[in-house]
């Protein structure tokens, strides 16, 4: 008996030492998952379940941090598995995200139909979460995705890729910096605990064209690879990848060693002469780090600027904060809007999207592009091209799986399309983000993870070919071809682009697909005609080209450019309104890309013709009457000017003897021809009155001639009646040179004579009360 006890008592105490064991291996687990150190956590997880107590709390708990373990490291397969098990064991006592979860790698590993039943359920439990009843449709028919696939080409960059991570193109100059992970820069990199992997920093090719031809003897040696099938990484492909990823990489060097640091550096965004740039940082400034209140060094985004020998004088942007991350920002082509993504409170999800103005060097304050753009999901890495217009990646959206790059087009910030998701093979199962190209979406650059799975993202190109529709213009009663026909195209209601017919009256659109298509077709001595073509319920393959027959009209045409009078550029997005003066009738057209317009209207009288746009001073002209001539039909031609809020003008011919602010009679001349009936057209708008001087003479004395040159001009106006409230005075002494004509330089009097200048800027288009 006493033999008995003794090994029953062994035996307990072997059962508490193993409890004790799964106990201590299960904490060990949970520190590191807390911590964030995703590989550890996995292996402790692992190691924990191998012998856990099947059906326990603590196996479900284990489970589920082992999912999201798998998750936060990108291997899909594995969170694919764990969350299956977690299902079967589980089902009735799980959070509904672990639905979202397992539906979200399902679709990572390209099994739409079981991700679309796991989107039903969690849509079923989380009602207020868009996601599951918007995956649960797309998934019915995921067919839309590939419907412009074969217009594209993808080029893996084996050039460029590394044995980590690169992402994140940017176009600089003529070459691409990106980010990566790659320990070519030389120096000993330290490791990011959450997968393991070198701190990211930024590298530089210097010039695309050289891709463009190690891409071109690639096809040569691996045979010819078009179409969509480029980017399903061949075994060929991977393998040379790998050989040339052994040999060092002379063309790639480190962007900048001073941006560079042992923290995460990228993406970046370039100002549009690359004098100074944005990029993200961990929270890490002055060889300082910080944490939030959480623990946790979050994102923030710099400026620098490039002084000539390096990138320096690193400034933090004013809206960061140590509690939440901003980062991936992108630049407006005008450089006066950034937008970037942040975790911050208040939004709609994980990361949103947010965009803030920048003008005069100062920083607005951030707003959510709102819930057309940002989703529960992660909306991120965005990117704006030459036309304003905003490419992004999100996972809430639907779409293949994993992060897909969308496209919406953009006015002043703010949407103006449908999203559209680009579709394979831009996107595929995988993420895919980072995406950057030119206005017309002809070739870029992307980043995905889809070649070889987790924690192993790469750069890739692409080209865009062309689904062609031709618009073929007759002469209804000739039926010739009609050679100058203007051809309108409208998309989705707004005007586009402006095309001339040829000799055969042809002009070749780019179809894109879930698009309607106006085409108004005009041309002198004819009756304007327009027609209409839709792709989202049509096949692309039934129909070449549409005919289009003009009947011979003695209707004048009224046309124009509605251009910036600051530099002459055409301007997007003007309103302009045809009226007649008579009855009061109107027709309107809103510009596209070119500034231009087309009217031809019906009746005969008085016409006026106006443009106008949000931080623009209307403007109107009149056209005097327009009728049918007996010389037959003729063209009314009337382009128009904006004054915009923030434009900079400089007076030419204001320029002072040296040391002195008395207005000269050049000067007077100047003011009474440029300015004077400015101020006069638009009674609201307020300006600032700047006078600079030249380097000669102390900087205080400077300062205080050119406050007195500014209020020279001030004086001048108000003697023509300008009210002074409309005007602000303000000197600039030497502190804005046009030239080298600095302190203890040596220059000409007609040199100096041309930093002494005087400019106006508008302040405001519509001020109250200032007549």
């Amino acid at each position: 008996m006493k033999k008995y006890n003794i090994w029953l008592l062994a035996l307990i105490l072997l059962l508490a030492q193993q409890t004790f064991a799964q106990s201590g291996k299960l904490k060990a687990a949970n520190r590191s998952f807390e911590s964030m150190s995703y590989i550890e956590a996995i292996r402790s997880y692992e190691d924990y379940l191998r012998t856990a107590k099947v059906g326990s709390p603590e196996m479900k708990e284990a489970l589920t941090k082992l999912g999201y373990s798998y998750r936060k490291v990108q291997d899909t397969r594995n969170a694919e598995r764990v969350y299956a098990e977690l299902i079967e064991k589980y089902n009735k006592d799980l959070e509904s995200e672990i639905f979202l979860y397992y539906a979200q790698a399902l679709a990572n590993n390209g099994k739409y139909k079981e991700s679309q039943k796991m989107y039903s359920r969690y849509g079923e439990e989380q009602t207020a979460d868009m996601r599951g009843r918007r995956f649960t449709v797309a998934y019915m028919d995921n067919s839309r995705f590939f419907q412009d696939s074969s217009t594209y080409k993808i080029d893996y960059l084996y050039t460029l890729n590394s044995r980590q991570s690169d992402f994140s193109p940017m176009y600089y100059k003529n070459g691409l910096v990106f980010v990566s992970a790659r320990e070519e820069g030389g120096a000993i990199k330290r490791v990011f605990m959450q997968n393991q992997t070198p701190f990211l920093d930024l590298f530089m090719f210097p010039d695309t064209s050289e891709l463009r031809k190690d891409n071109i003897v690639a096809a040569k040696q691996l045979g010819s690879v078009g179409g969509g099938s480029a980017f399903s990484a061949s075994e060929k492909l991977e393998s040379m990848a790998k050989e040339e990823q052994e040999k060092p990489l002379s063309k790639i060097e480190q962007f900048s060693k001073t941006l560079n640091s042992k923290y995460h550096e990228g993406p970046v965004t370039f100002f549009k002469d690359y004098k100074k740039l944005i990029f993200t940082r961990n929270n890490y400034n002055k060889g300082r780090s910080r944490t939030g209140t959480d623990g946790v060094t979050k994102l923030k985004l710099y400026l620098a600027v490039d002084n000539g020998k390096h990138w320096g004088g690193i400034v933090e942007l004013p809206f960061n904060s140590d509690n939440y991350s901003c980062g991936h920002p992108a630049l407006s082509p005008d450089n006066k809007k950034l937008y970037f993504v942040s975790d911050m409170p208040g939004g709609f999800g994980g990361t949103d999207i947010y965009v803030v103005d920048y003008r005069d060097g100062q920083w607005g304050s951030p707003v959510n592009l709102g819930k057309d753009i940002n989703t529960e999901g992660n909306e991120m890495f965005p990117f704006v091209d030459e036309n304003g217009n905003l490419y992004f990646s999100s996972d809430g959206i639907e779409g293949l799986g994993g992060l897909d790059v969308f496209f919406v087009e953009m006015k002043e910030g703010i949407p103006m399309s449908e999203i559209k998701n680009l579709g394979a093979p831009i996107n595929s199962e995988k993420d895919d983000f980072g995406f950057i190209t030119d206005g017309n979406r002809t070739s870029g650059y992307f980043s995905s993870n889809r070649k070889r799975g987790y924690g192993d993202d790469n750069l890739y190109s692409f080209r865009h070919g062309c689904r062609q529709l031709n618009i073929l213009v007759y002469d209804s009663d000739s039926k010739k071809p009609l050679e100058l026909a203007d051809v309108r195209v409208l998309k989705n209601g707004i005007n586009k682009e402006l095309m001339v017919t040829g000799i055969d009256g042809k002009v070749t659109v780019c179809l894109e697909t879930g698009t309607d298509f106006e085409f108004k077709i005009m041309k002198e001595g004819y009756e304007s005609n327009g027609v209409s073509y839709g792709t989202f319920a049509s096949s692309l393959k039934n129909q070449t080209s549409i005919k289009v027959y003009l009947e011979k009209s003695k209707a004048p045409i009224i046309k124009g450019t509605i251009v910036a009078e600051v530099n002459q550029q055409p301007i997007q997005g003007a309103v302009v309104t045809l009226q007649n003066e008579k009855d009061g009738s109107k027709q309107q057209i809103i510009t596209g890309l070119d500034g231009k317009y087309e009217f031809q209207p019906k009746k005969e009288g008085e016409y006026s013709v106006t443009a106008s746009k949000n931080n623009y001073a209307e403007n109107t002209e009149s056209l005097g009457k327009v009728k049918q001539s007996k010389k037959g039909p003729k063209t009314v031609e009337q382009n128009l000017g904006l004054v915009g809020q923030g434009d900079v003008f400089r007076l030419d011919n204001i320029y002072y003897d040296y040391g002195q602010f008395f207005i000269r009679p050049d000067a007077a001349k100047e003011l009474e021809m440029k300015l004077v009936p400015l101020l006069k057209k638009y009674p609201n708008m307020r300006i600032e009155v700047r006078s600079h001087t030249d380097s000669r003479s102390s900087d205080a004395f400077n300062l205080k001639l050119s406050e007195n040159r500014a209020r020279a001009v001030v004086d001048y106006l108000a003697a023509r009646g300008i009210n002074t409230k409309r005007v602000v005075a303000k000197g600039y002494g030497e502190a804005e040179l046009l030239n080298n004509c600095d302190d203890g330089i040596k220059c000409e009097e007609d040199q100096h004579q041309a930093n002494r200048r005087t400019e106006f800027k508008i302040l405001d288009v519509s001020a109250v009360g200032m007549n």
